[in-house]
């Protein structure tokens, strides 16, 4: 028996050979109190460097913030036994610094963190930090649509409520007593998802059938959308997240010829909503309008760049402003187009409005300035 697979044996002796070449050890490793399951598979050609180390989800938490090392260490050490000794090493130092600085995440405490989680299911657990005070569970709903809640541990835990992350629509508020488990804040989490079940499903029949020009990338929280009507025209809703059904607030966005009848409809059609109705046909109703669908229509043709700057977005402001000649119909920032009227020589400004000309077309065209461009 050669050096390298006596100090195996004897060091090591949990690790055992899976083949005859000895190319891949499976086992355990014993790190201070407690073994590890691992997993290695070596190159044939009798070097560590491109050596496949895997190991169960609680040292691989401890050697998270160690990966580099590790793999510079599998570059540098002679053998694979020296390898292991620096291993452990590394993860011996990082349990007893936890130990040191958190002396409040005991074994005990561990131990107990590891059987909520497992009354959670494990199959609900994306991830646990090392020094087990950070984890992230998803719940997956009905419809297949995946939340994800992020739990940070008080150091006083369990006496004091964990700091608890969710992307829902309204103020999460945990319920928390010093009896309290993770699985209660779980389960408090999943109640709070199913309550807002049809606002998602409302603003995903939109986000599917229409053109959501703002926002981009709509998280679980957001309640408003943007939705594209024509080139020049474009409606804001914002949902009550507790009444998806009802009337939503609207605003109109474009140029007035092509709001103005948006508004007389909503004002003649508004006994017609129905709240057993989802929002896309009451929206459709009310509003007397079909929206363009994503199955016959490209977004660029209700996102047009500004006609002064060239872009569509400026920081977060996109092109509201519309000049109302049909035959123009261009749009523009607001910034843009208050910094261009104003260096007109013709420049009027009255209260909050100033007055000019479309730099397109040279139709009279006002802006009203907002706070921030005053």
């Amino acid at each position: 028996m050669d050096e390298v697979r006596r100090k195996m044996l004897t060091k090591f002796p949990s690790l055992i050979p899976k083949n005859g070449d000895c190319t891949e050890y499976d086992g355990y490793i014993q790190i201070l109190d407690e073994e590890y399951r691992i997993n290695i598979t070596l190159p044939k050609d009798g070097t560590l460097r491109d050596t496949k180390l895997t190991c169960e989800w609680k040292l691989e938490q401890v050697l998270k913030k160690y990966d580099k090392i590790v793999k510079q260490r599998l570059i540098q050490c002679e053998n694979l036994p020296a390898f292991l000794d620096e291993l452990k090493s590394i993860a011996e130092k990082q349990l007893s610094f936890q130990e040191q600085n958190h002396p409040s995440y005991s074994k005990t405490n561990c131990a107990q963190l590891i059987s909520e989680l497992e009354k959670i299911g494990w199959e609900h657990v994306i991830s646990v930090d090392a020094d087990f005070q950070s984890f992230q569970i998803m719940y997956v709903d009905v419809k297949e649509r995946k939340h994800v809640m992020r739990i940070k541990l008080h150091l006083q835990h369990p006496k004091q409520a964990p700091t608890v992350t969710v992307d829902l629509p309204t103020k999460f508020d945990v319920v928390w007593t010093s009896t309290s488990s993770l699985l209660d804040v779980y389960n408090q989490f999943i109640h709070n998802v199913d309550l807002y079940q049809d606002l998602w499903n409302n603003l995903n029949e939109l986000d599917n059938k229409t053109w959501i020009l703002e926002p981009d990338n709509p998280t679980y929280a957001a309640t408003n959308r943007r939705i594209a009507i024509s080139a020049s025209a474009s409606v804001q809703i914002t949902v009550d997240p507790k009444h998806p059904s009802s009337l939503p607030e609207i605003k109109f966005l474009g140029s007035n010829q092509a709001t103005g009848p948006l508004r007389e409809n909503m004002t003649s059609n508004l006994h017609l909503w129905n709240e057993n109705e989802s929002l896309l046909s009451n929206l459709s109703t009310v509003l007397g309008v079909t929206f363009p669908s994503p199955s016959d229509t490209k977004k660029e043709d209700f996102s047009a760049d500004c006609g002064i700057c060239y872009s569509y977005r400026l920081g977060t402001e996109i092109p509201e402003e519309v000049c109302n000649d049909s035959r123009c119909g261009q749009p523009f920032h607001q910034t843009c187009l208050i910094e261009w009227l104003r260096g007109l020589p013709s420049y009027r400004q009255s209260f909050h409005t100033i007055f000019g000309e479309c730099p397109y077309c040279g139709t009279p065209i006002t802006v009203k300035m907002s706070v921030n461009s005053m």
